[in-house]
């Protein structure tokens, strides 16, 4: 009886240390991935920040004059151009 407690303990302690391996290796997977994603993460808010900076510039009313009197060769009208109408 002695003997196959023994054994039992031996198989108990065995296996503890295999999933002792097993979940830290398995930790340390996780944490590579987490650390991947989070530098992934990093990357697109700074990008992302980068592209709302562009599109406030785009945006802005200067801008948007400037395109259209150089690229689309728009003008203010003249006084004597505009028409109000009325319902």
């Amino acid at each position: 009886m002695g003997t196959l407690a023994l054994v039992a303990l031996l198989a108990a302690v065995l296996g503890s240390a295999l999933a002792v391996v097993w979940t830290r290796h398995e930790s340390r997977a996780l944490f590579i991935t987490l650390t991947t994603l989070q530098n992934q993460r990093d990357e697109l808010n700074i990008e992302f920040g980068r592209l709302e900076l562009e599109q406030a510039t785009w945006a802005e009313p200067r801008r948007i004059d400037e395109e259209a009197r150089g690229k689309l060769g728009m003008l203010m009208p003249r006084p004597q151009d505009v028409v109000l109408v009325h319902r």
